[in-house]
């Protein structure tokens, strides 16, 4: 079985909405990872901990869009560039698909993404896709949060969890640090 992990950039207000600022990142706040806040190198490491276990990648059709605008190309994302990569979308069509970017396979729902989670191989992560994340939370679908909490509050924005009457889900942490910029990192299991 598959792991599925969500990893983000959070608001402490819990928004994950435009935190690079880039192309389809309207956000009044968009930049905000980046914006007003001490560079402090460790407080990244987590991203390069994630790429040594990342063997594909999982978008929704926005993120999917945006991103590939800009990853394909970037340096920061070279290593992703041959990785499968799995986008969620009952819309996007077989020829939006770029080329170029490694092996990209469309899943038309979360039963699909269930399957997915079903066949042989490594963990999947999901960058950015706020509501697609929520979706798979909602299945019960994603198995391990890597985040990173900004102290900001940005008031408005897409937030990473939904607020759907739901039975709650525990989380174990696994791993927590914080940096002297004001970062934490948190990396939860959920318990099943």
């Amino acid at each position: 079985m598959r792991k599925l992990v969500y990893t983000g950039f959070m608001s402490l207000d819990g928004v994950v909405d435009s935190p690079g600022g880039g192309p389809g990142e309207e956000h009044r706040s968009g930049g905000w990872v980046f914006k007003d806040l001490e560079f402090v190198p460790e407080a990244w490491t987590l991203k390069g901990e994630e790429l040594a276990e990342t063997t594909a990648l999982m978008f929704g059709r926005r993120s999917y869009e945006s991103f590939a605008q800009t990853w394909p190309n970037s340096p920061d994302h070279a290593d992703y560039k041959e990785l499968p990569k799995y986008v969620v979308s009952a819309t996007l069509s077989d020829d939006a698909v770029i080329d170029g970017w490694g092996p990209i396979t469309i899943l038309r729902s979360t039963e699909d993404v269930a399957a997915l989670k079903e066949s042989e191989g490594g963990a999947i992560f999901i960058h950015g896709s706020a509501e697609l994340a929520r979706r798979l939370s909602d299945e019960g679908l994603i198995d391990q949060y890597n985040l990173l909490v900004f102290p900001v509050l940005l008031g408005a924005g897409k937030s990473l969890f939904g607020r759907a009457d739901r039975d709650k889900y525990m989380l174990t942490l696994r791993e927590s640090d914080s940096y002297a910029n004001g970062i934490l990192k948190l990396v939860y299991d959920v318990k099943r």
